[in-house]
């Protein structure tokens, strides 16, 4: 005997039996540890107990009582507070996780659960061959419940429902709750962000909104549109390990059509209030898959987030390219985001074009840019030298030299209007003019000349411009919204054709960034308006046949709205459409397609549920790449916006949920209703990041910035 003393199964000597569940062989074993013993420690004992041959190198430990990885493996049990009383899992860290990609086809992927999310998804993004994986999260499955309640409420609500049909009704998959107490060191005042916050959902994720998988096979489908992937709900989800080399050509083009039923399944928002309500679902990408409940072969969603393509190269980014088309496309069917009827038959138009296309043989970027014979190092250097020589030349807006002694400025007549309350719209003419950011509106061109000042002085700076187009009634519409001391004050211009239309409009979004009419993006803005507008004009007659596409399915390529609204003609609609683009290569429809969806007016804003301080009734916070916007629930007027390059700081009392944002001009405090506000917040701290890059820097991704901006800490 070695005289020791055991007092329910603790040792004098300090020593206590810990209890390790492995995983892979169902097996448990109790090891008799110390609390100075570290991680490393334990796991080489519990191999060595097992004595069995096998990789071990994978395996780590997690606590599910506390939902922790043990990673650090030179800590010790007592720097983590494992007791005597703790179970440890001894598990693989990399797992099969069935992801949806934006197409909605599925793959069954090994990923890394015990790294945070936001590495995971670089880590996946580099197998997939997908650059820049910092714009794209991982979020889950949404149902139809989460756009009926705001997250704030789901939890009480399926309590009380369970409580009334006589069941424990589980917890919202969605919601978010502290792993431990608040954090250390945080006093909950909102000048101090504290430490990491640590959270993860109540209960594992269900099952998914759509159960088809995807398969990559060779088909001709009856629309004519040659080879490409299609669904097959019969058979199981693709896998990395299966596809090999294929992986590159499964990502550069989606299949054509989905299965029909998959457009039944689709959650479609049909307010402002359950379009905010569809942020609850992302991911936490500071903390690990694991920590959020997803267990191995649960679905997540593999999501654009942050709407701030950089550095897009046809040559390099095919299948990031054919991922931000699909997620665009899937937005405008799902009715995510609204557009009107000329631009969806736009939208329908490119779809065929790239569904004709995929089957075809393409050629090379170079050829086609009748730079074939050059190396693509060349080509590179040429377009950096052509960029600097336009950022040096200038936008020049006459027709002579450039002269940069000389302010550029914008003149024409333009008719106005200025809503008021009990007031009929009436546009009034004036003679407009455009320089340094301002509008300056006189009642002639003779006035302007002259010594008396502008009937309306307008500062564009921060404003918010939107289209008000309809070009079947020959409407050619600017919307302004400017900032003021009472909020955002509406203005309306009407301009007489295209050609004024877009000079005006490209200067106006312009001078709203704090660009003027000097800049060297102006004339491609206002080429780009124009573009967009004459794809919009039906063309005469169709390019093809509409009996040679076979049974075409219209719900495949509009909104279910349109589809009910042109009923029988909106095969011949979408095909006069498409004669317009009927010569676009495979890879500009796509790029066509994004920048269309890119100049929509609802693009690129997220919306959130929030409770401003003081305030009685929720509001919309829209979160922009640029901005912050305060929103009418109901109609999405803007009421206030504030710009990023004000910002001071952004907080968070994560006792209370409360986020401060501090700018020059003041400061707002709200509570985020329809998501839990670290949701908020990384997308705050992540368009910030994504704002920072450059192209000397785009070879590196700083990961512990990232972090610092959306974690939560200083």
């Amino acid at each position: 005997m070695s005289g020791r003393i055991y007092t329910d199964g603790h040792e004098i000597d300090g020593s206590w039996v810990l209890r390790v569940y492995v995983t892979d062989l169902n097996v448990e074993r109790s090891l008799r540890v110390k609390g100075e013993l570290h991680i490393g420690g334990v796991m080489l004992r519990l191999v060595d107990d097992l004595d069995i041959a096998m990789d071990w190198s994978d395996h780590a430990l997690w606590w599910p009582a506390k939902n922790h990885w043990l990673t650090r493996t030179r800590s010790t049990l007592d720097q983590y507070g494992v007791a005597a009383d703790a179970i440890l899992h001894f598990t693989p860290m990399h797992k099969t996780l069935r992801v949806q990609l934006p197409d909605m086809r599925y793959l069954d992927c090994r990923v890394d659960f015990s790294v945070k999310t936001f590495n995971a998804v670089i880590n996946l993004c580099k197998e997939l061959g997908i650059r820049h994986p910092e714009e794209l999260s991982f979020c889950k499955p949404l149902e139809p419940s989460h756009l009926k309640h705001n997250h704030k409420d789901m939890p009480s609500r399926k309590k009380l429902e369970g409580q009334r049909n006589g069941f424990h009704a589980p917890a919202d998959t969605n919601t978010f709750i502290a792993a431990s107490q608040s954090p250390r060191g945080s006093t909950g005042s909102l000048e101090q962000s504290g430490q990491a916050f640590m959270c993860g959902p109540v209960t594992p994720i269900g099952s998914p909104v759509a159960q088809h998988t995807g398969t990559w096979k060779r088909n001709n489908n009856a629309l004519g549109f040659g080879s490409t992937g299609s669904f097959n709900a019969n058979n199981s989800s693709m896998s990395l390990e299966a596809l090999n080399g294929g992986l590159s050509e499964l990502l550069v083009q989606s299949p054509a059509a989905p299965p029909p039923d998959l457009r039944s399944k689709l959650l479609r928002p049909r307010s402002l209030l359950e379009k905010a309500r569809m942020n609850v679902a992302w991911l936490d990408s500071s903390l690990s898959i694991m920590e959020q409940q997803i267990r191995e072969f649960d679905t997540l969603r593999l999501r654009f987030k942050f709407y701030s393509f950089y550095d897009l190269n046809p040559k390099t980014d095919a299948a990031r390219i054919n991922m931000i088309y699909e997620q665009a496309k899937w937005q405008l069917l799902a009715e995510e985001i609204d557009c009107t009827e000329e631009e969806m038959l736009v939208f329908a138009a490119l779809q065929v074009q790239v569904n004709l296309q995929a089957g075809l043989p393409q050629k090379s970027l170079g050829e086609s840019n009748g730079a074939a014979n050059g190396s693509p190092a060349e080509d590179d250097i040429d377009a950096a030298l052509t960029d600097l020589q336009v950022s040096l030349e200038g936008s020049n807006l006459g027709s002579g030299p450039s002269d940069i002694t000389q302010v550029p400025e914008l003149c024409d007549y333009l008719r106005f209007f200025k809503p008021k309350r009990f007031t009929l719209k009436a546009f009034k003419r004036y003679w407009f003019t455009c320089r340094d950011l301002q509008l300056r509106l006189y009642k002639s061109r003779e006035d302007a000349a002259g010594s008396e000042g502008p009937a309306h002085l307008v500062n564009l700076r921060g404003c918010e411009v939107t289209p008000d187009l309809h070009l079947s009634q020959a409407r050619y519409g600017i919307r302004l919204e400017v900032p003021s001391a009472e909020g955002m004050t509406e203005m309306w211009i009407r301009c007489d054709n295209e050609q004024q239309y877009a000079k005006w409009m490209a200067a106006c979004r312009l001078a709203a960034k704090g660009r003027t009419l000097a800049d060297a993006s102006y004339e491609s803005e206002v080429n780009g308006i124009i573009a967009f507008l004459q794809l919009q004009r039906p063309a005469p007659a169709p390019a093809i046949n509409p009996n040679s596409l076979g049974d075409i399915v219209p719900e495949d390529y509009v909104a279910p709205r349109f589809a009910k609204k042109f009923k029988g003609k909106l095969i011949q609609r979408i095909l006069e459409a498409h004669a317009n683009v009927k010569d676009l290569p495979l890879i500009e429809a796509k790029l066509n397609y994004i920048k269309a969806w890119q100049s929509l007016p609802e693009y690129g804003i997220s919306l959130f549920v929030v409770r401003f301080t003081g305030k009685s009734k929720d509001e919309l916070l829209g979160i922009a790449s640029n901005r912050l916007m305060r929103m009418d629930l109901h109609s999405g007027d803007h009421i206030k916006t504030w710009r990023y390059n004000t910002m001071k700081a952004w907080n968070v009392n994560w006792e209370v949920k409360h986020m401060m944002v501090q700018f020059e001009e003041e400061n707002i405090i709200f509570e985020c209703q329809s998501a839990d506000c670290k949701v908020l917040h990384e997308f705050i701290g992540g368009y910030i990041f994504l704002s920072m890059r450059s192209k000397e820097a785009n070879q590196t991704l700083n990961e512990e910035m990232f972090h610092k901006l959306t974690g939560g800490w200083d």
